[in-house]
């Protein structure tokens, strides 16, 4: 899915007011570095995108520090101060994702999820990964899902924005 535009300036915002410059992030689920566009060189960012094709075709070797080629739940990084997980929870089973955004909560300051409300999709472009497993999403499943997130913004009904609490 290509994510909505909507919010991600307030959400840029955000970030330059939390965070000093310099402060290091783990994009989940790059795609076509989009997150590293809007913010430049104001983090150091690293990617994570399983899909081999999107890491070639949006050359995300020359946008990001580091890029890693796997699956999130297989990546055992120490620490970033902001981790972004932009359309990314919504393609995992439930119990995969509890299990990332428990690591992540332990190994970083802060994180961003972006997450899409009652959206199905199949797989597009030739990638599997792009298959929502969690279409049923609303925000009350969010919150029951997923304890411990605060809403940032919610830019329109079927999209909205955490941070862990």
């Amino acid at each position: 899915m290509g994510s909505y535009s909507e919010g991600k300036d307030f959400i840029v915002n955000w970030i330059q007011q939390n965070f000093l410059k310099g402060s290091t992030c783990l994009d989940v689920g790059a795609c076509d570095g989009k997150w590293r566009d809007l913010i430049g060189d104001y983090l150091v960012m690293d990617a994570c995108e399983i899909w081999m094709p999107n890491i070639e075709y949006h050359k995300l070797k020359s946008k990001y520090r580091m890029v890693f080629n796997c699956d999130i739940d297989k990546l055992a990084y120490q620490w970033y101060d902001l981790i972004i997980f932009g359309d990314v929870i919504e393609h995992m089973p439930v119990e995969t994702a509890q299990s990332v955004l428990n690591f992540a909560r332990t190994h970083c300051k802060d994180m961003i999820i972006g997450v899409p409300f009652l959206y199905r999709q199949d797989a597009i472009y030739g990638n599997p990964y792009e298959r929502h497993i969690q279409d049923d999403l609303t925000e009350e499943l969010f919150a029951e899902r997923y304890e411990g997130f605060e809403k940032i913004l919610q830019p329109r009904s079927d999209y909205a924005y955490y941070h862990k609490k």
